[in-house]
């Protein structure tokens, strides 16, 4: 590594950004830089840089606010300005001597002069280059204009959030085979790093811009590898090019992809005859960075001949290894298979859906039934306060009456009024025929005693007169007959049976001609991810942690908190969601309990008498605060989470111990934050305190990633606020300028 950065020092070259444009023009002779006149960046650019996407980012303004960041005084003073937009209580720094301008601005010449090395704790462990932070605006604008460029003509399947990526797959009908494409754990090579700038150099036309991330990749400023887990998840080892430049780098297979499912639709329409019952053959695709997923309605020999030819691709035109064993293609329908992290498989829709149970269906007529009461009450009440202040209005109105007095409006209410009172007598009567006590009481007296019934006199009445008689005696049988108890009692049933058949049909026929994707949580997998983070015993039950002893009782609530809301936002879309909210419910929250009594050397229930079930801490000011989510809160919860969440690895796998250090003047190293009260943590990382490697699937969690192994026992000063949202995982170590940790011995 070392005589790498020596060789890229060494071999040094003047790129200027601002001459790199996306067009044919050829590039300029490079020249000496010359600090612009230009103002400080806004806050907004630098948000825009370093805390959201890239796709809102125009070229234009990356050309712009390159030549800025080749400058470190501009950079410097735009990073302090926002400082002091967010803190305005923060003194007006001074301006840095022209000498540290000048070599700064020689050292941002090249990518290897802006990198530091972090040498591991272990003796065989490998250093970690991270960037600093104008390296790190420099990669984000470069991201922002391959992003402008590449992303328009980027495959629809082809998501950057693990979220839409699972909510397209669980939308996918009739699944019959389904393939994942295998990557074995490999480097992101000299060969690859070929490939993908000849892919960039066909649509941006500037050997300056090429040239700039080749030097990036030769001085390890961007390096990953294909295959692992690290990529996506917030982890500081990551670049902010990594994403773009995997999926550019994967475009090929995008459209051998795209190609496939052109060719199948169009060898498999779909009949336009709704009355038969067709299901073409189709062919779905879903690719997460490296990660591939497709899925077919078709037959097997068709389902491993789309996987023969995306494997041609990756070999032949992007030179990657692949595992053909570990991408066979499965049975969609007896078989899961996992991807990103969740295990999905094709079910009948009752097992998605399934048919209420008969106590079920006893209990909803119960509650239908108070709910009725109820509302019949509440009307009831509402027709006596009207009643009650109607016979107050009449009887005003009739004394003032009975004075003399007289009533002048000026307009007039009487068709209101007809209206309101016709409305209410329709209603009632309406409501009154619905009893059958009283349709059987006005039946029985009009019906009985009726001498016009007998033979002998109605034939001495004129015929008009008896047939007027028999319509209506036909017309009070249609409206006031009332029916036997028995009679409805066997209408009811009836009526029941034959709607219980048609939604047996209508659900037999479903699972026999459809198939829908679900989504589960591999339940497993958590539970060994919390055995081996220390929240459970070997029995399955929680335990403190002793390592978080040190801290304040907030801080380890909030920490406690940052894991469990990581968990339950990410796999807030499964099915069996439940078993994480159960995971989390009392696991989680007991194991925290149980690190509080271990800290204050009490019992569990004198840590639940004192925090409540909630966890309720009192922050500085003496306000109560709640932030590991409550048991109402957890309920709560299902797929509404509209947002990408991180993944719980980085929160999961690090620990910050508190340090009692009495000199506290470090700056805080949060990216822009320049306040000086801060608080010193050292990070623990799982991987280090329980001796294992993250590559031994045996020992360790499959598909959980780690924090690189340097970063281990590095100390880092954090104010307040900073601190709390690292510990509450609102932000990771990648807004974190790990490059500036402080030595503690």
């Amino acid at each position: 590594m070392l005589r790498r950065l020596s060789h890229a020092r060494a071999r040094h070259r003047l790129i200027r950004p601002a001459s790199r444009a996306v067009s044919a023009a050829p590039a300029p002779a490079p020249t000496a830089i010359t600090p612009p006149a230009a103002p400080p960046l806004s806050a907004a650019d630098l948000e825009l840089l370093l805390r959201r996407g890239h796709y809102s980012f125009s070229t234009h303004r990356f050309h712009s606010l390159l030549p800025l960041l080749s400058h470190p005084s501009v950079l410097l003073s735009s990073a302090l300005h926002l400082s002091r937009r967010a803190h305005p209580s923060l003194p007006t720094p001074p301006q840095p001597p022209p000498a540290t301008v000048a070599a700064a601005a020689a050292a941002l010449s090249s990518p290897s002069s802006h990198l530091r090395l972090l040498l591991p704790s272990r003796l065989k462990g490998k250093p970690l280059p991270l960037p600093t932070l104008p390296l790190r605006l420099a990669m984000r604008c470069a991201a922002s204009a391959l992003d402008a460029v590449f992303a328009p003509r980027a495959a629809t399947f082809a998501y950057r959030g693990r979220h839409a990526a699972i909510r397209y797959l669980r939308s996918i009908p009739s699944a019959s085979w389904f393939f994942r494409v295998a990557i074995p754990r490999q480097r992101f090579g000299p060969r690859h790093v070929r490939r993908l700038l000849d892919a960039i150099s066909g649509k941006v036309d500037d050997p300056g811009f090429l040239e700039y991330l080749n030097e990036l990749f030769v001085s390890d400023a961007v390096a990953f590898e294909l295959g692992g887990c690290e990529l996506g998840r917030g982890l500081p080892q990551e670049s902010e090019l990594t994403a773009t430049l995997v999926n550019i780098f994967f475009d090929p297979v995008d459209r051998e992809l795209m190609a496939v499912r052109e060719e199948v639709h169009k060898k498999n329409p779909r009949m336009k005859d709704d009355s038969v019952l067709h299901t073409p053959v189709r062919v779905y695709a879903v690719r997460y960075l490296d990660d591939i997923l497709v899925v077919t309605s078709g037959s097997k020999m068709l389902t491993i001949e789309i996987r023969d030819r995306i494997i041609a691709v990756l070999e032949r035109d992007l030179e990657v290894k692949v595992d053909r064993l570990g991408s066979s293609v499965h049975s969609a329908v007896s078989e899961k298979i996992e991807f990103l992290g969740i295990e999905f498989q094709a079910v009948p829709p009752s097992v998605l859906h399934p048919p209420m149970s008969e106590k079920a269906k006893r209990a909803r007529k119960k509650y239908l039934k108070m709910k009725a009461e109820k509302a019949q009450e509440m009307k009831n009440a509402r027709e006596t306060r009207r009643k009650k202040l109607g016979l107050k209005i009449v009887n005003h109105l009739f004394k003032r009456v009975r004075r003399g007095e007289e009533f002048q409006f000026d307009f007039q209410i009487e068709n209101e009024v007809r209206q309101v009172f016709k409305d209410w007598a329709v209603e009632t009567v309406a409501e009154y025929f619905k009893s059958q006590e009283h349709c059987q009481y006005w039946h029985r007296l009009l019906t009985s005693g009726d001498f016009l019934s007998l033979t002998r006199v109605r034939d001495q009445l004129p015929p008009a007169l008896v047939d007027s008689y028999d319509k209506f005696q036909e017309t009070l049988d249609r409206f006031l007959m009332p029916k036997r108890g028995h009679d409805m009692v066997e209408e009811e049933e009836r009526l029941a049976e034959e709607e219980d058949e048609k939604e047996y049909e209508k659900r037999t026929v479903e699972d026999l001609t459809e198939l829908k994707m679900r989504a589960n949580v591999p339940i497993e997998l958590v539970r060994k991810a919390v055995k081996l983070a220390g929240f459970t015993n070997s029995m399955g039950r929680p335990r403190p942690i002793k390592l978080l002893l040190c801290l304040d009782d907030a801080d380890i609530i909030k920490w406690y908190a940052g894991v469990g809301r990581r968990w339950l936002d990410f796999f807030c879309c499964c099915r069996n969601f439940k078993m994480v909210k159960t995971v989390v419910s009392y696991h989680l929250r007991f194991s925290c309990f149980l690190t509080l009594a271990e800290k204050h050397e009490c019992t569990k229930r004198q840590a639940i008498s004192h925090f409540t079930k909630d966890l309720k801490v009192e922050n500085d000011d003496g306000v109560a605060e709640v932030h590991f989510p409550t048991e109402r809160e957890i309920k709560m919860m299902g797929d509404k989470n509209l947002s990408d969440p991180k993944p719980v690895d980085g929160a999961l796998t690090m620990i910050l111990v508190r340090l009692a250090v009495d000199d506290t003047s470090y700056p805080c190293l949060a990216h822009f934050c320049a306040k000086t009260d801060t608080v010193l943590y050292r990070i623990r990382l799982l991987q280090n305190r329980l001796n294992i490697d993250p590559l031994n699937e045996n020992k360790w969690v499959h598909g959980l990633s780690a924090i690189h192994e340097s970063l281990n026992k590095k100390c880092l000063p954090l104010c307040s606020m900073h601190a709390s949202d690292l510990l509450l995982g609102k932000i990771t170590l990648q807004d974190i300028d790990c490059t500036q940790f402080v030595d503690v011995e």
